[in-house]
């Protein structure tokens, strides 16, 4: 997993047909296509709705880092650990 980000259907469509990932701003109220900016371009290699039709799974091919910090993923922090149904940060 590389990161996690917003689509509404217009974001889905140009994912789909542009095949660049291609995400909605809810903060910007604004599209923007991974790696505009940065150069760190996220090419769609298969795409797949799951069971409910409300997430869709994007596989790429990541060009330079997935995080704005510059790691390759937004999930390289200390995993969180589960006991007794309860997260805790260790």
């Amino acid at each position: 997993m590389l990161m996690l980000g917003w689509m509404d259907r217009e974001a889905m469509r140009r994912t789909l047909t542009e095949g660049r990932v291609t995400f909605w701003s809810r903060s910007r109220q604004e599209y923007w296509r991974k790696g505009d900016t940065s150069g760190h371009v996220q090419y769609v290699r298969s795409a797949a709705l799951d069971c409910d039709a409300d997430t869709l799974l994007v596989t790429v091919e990541q060009v330079g880092a997935a995080c704005h910090t510059g790691t390759r993923t937004c999930f390289d922090g200390d995993p969180l650990l589960v006991a007794h149904g309860a997260a805790t940060t260790d």
